[in-house]
């Protein structure tokens, strides 16, 4: 579907004053204010995970916080295609916002959520066919799998609420906002936070409860952002009409969430093989690479989060056809980054092994030899 359907019916052009318009002023200065608050947002949506796997390293032990890593993999492959999906369909809803034609705009909003929901429930099923096999076919140790599958398989019933949250979310930011969102995952970090102390510390629940916890968390930031979009985005104006599934339309979101979702599956093929390997090491291999690997994660979030505000600047200035800022900031953004993987390399290198005794309550010397090895060879 070329620009000039997207822009067919008109600018509508009201209301876009309380958003981040980015289709003028200065580049950098534009794109590191709207990126800071979504890799703050990524840092929270992270802890998700990272706080599952400090309480459960401490309160269950070794081999559960071996069980919850060896999914990390398969989960990045399901949900990771999931999410990869949520990201395409938005890219409209962001032209048409730097088009001014904010008529578009909600349509395109209004079908995504549609879109995302439907996906989601489609995927959960699929997911829990397919989980299993491939927790055997990377290799899950015997002692372990039972956990891991225990884990993974109460996670997937939050794919479509995932798509709905990271679809209201990338709404919010295609008009220009990306603190809102921050704001609702401050207060799904502390759910999520309160739920796994009481359900693994408390309740005894195992990784079932570190399951359960993350699975109502990431609820409150769909809920909240839900209502946000609907009700208090005056960028955009999303009404029932817009909620009914238009095949075209979502045929052309599909078609831009599809190689995005792609990025994230090959990555994650990869991710599984490398898994694979290291579960014929045993659980404290294991339990030592998971450790590391949720602290490397850490000091790329830096990095996504640019690249998130990056594919927002290119969709409102492709939108508003200002070609020469999108070529300015590719340059500019492409220098950011070197240096910003060189100090984040840094940090890795000399705060890295530090960081994985967090995962312990009493740190295993093979364990944290293992992660250390990892993380020096990874900053470098």
């Amino acid at each position: 579907m070329p620009y000039d359907i997207i822009t067919e019916n008109g600018c509508c052009g009201c209301n876009m004053n309380k958003n981040v318009k980015m289709t003028q002023g200065n580049i950098l200065e534009i794109i590191i204010k709207f990126a800071f608050p979504i890799m703050m947002s990524s840092l929270l949506q992270y802890n998700y995970h990272l706080v599952d796997n400090i309480l459960v390293g401490r309160f269950i032990g070794t081999d559960a916080l071996a069980a919850v890593g060896n999914v990390g993999s398969v989960n990045s492959f399901i949900i990771g295609a999931a999410l990869g999906l949520t990201a395409g369909f938005t890219i409209p809803v962001a032209h048409c916002f730097g088009a001014g034609d904010i008529k578009r705009a909600s349509h395109f909003a209004g079908n995504s959520i549609t879109v995302s929901l439907m996906i989601g429930c489609v995927i959960v099923v699929t997911a829990h066919i397919i989980s299993d096999p491939l927790l055997r076919l990377i290799g899950t140790p015997d002692e372990i799998i039972g956990l891991s599958s225990a884990y993974v398989n109460i996670l997937y019933f939050a794919v479509p609420i995932q798509m709905l949250s990271n679809n209201f979310t990338a709404i919010a930011r295609a008009v220009g906002e990306s603190k809102k969102p921050l704001y609702f995952f401050i207060v799904s970090v502390i759910t999520n936070f309160l739920l796994d102390l009481l359900f693994i510390a408390k309740f005894g629940w195992g990784v079932e409860g570190a399951a359960a916890a993350t699975l109502i968390s990431h609820a409150v930031p769909a809920i909240l952002c839900g209502i946000y979009v609907f009700k208090f985005n005056k960028s955009i104006d999303i009404r029932l009409g817009d909620l009914r599934l238009d095949f075209k339309t979502a045929a052309y979101q599909i078609k831009l969430g599809v190689p995005l979702s792609m990025q994230f599956t090959i990555t994650s093929v990869g991710s599984m093989c490398l898994q694979s390997a290291v579960n014929s090491f045993g659980p404290n291999v294991i339990a030592g690479i998971t450790a590391a690997n949720r602290v490397e994660n850490l000091t790329n979030i830096p990095l996504s989060g640019l690249g998130v505000a990056t594919q927002t600047f290119v969709a409102q200035n492709y939108g508003a056809e200002k070609y020469d800022r999108i070529l300015d900031s590719v340059k500019k953004i492409l220098i950011l980054d070197i240096v910003l993987s060189a100090v984040m390399s840094l940090i890795l290198y000399f705060a890295g092994p530090y960081a994985v005794s967090l995962f312990m309550k009493e740190p295993n010397p093979e364990i944290m030899r293992i992660s250390k090895r990892y993380i020096l060879a990874i900053a470098q």
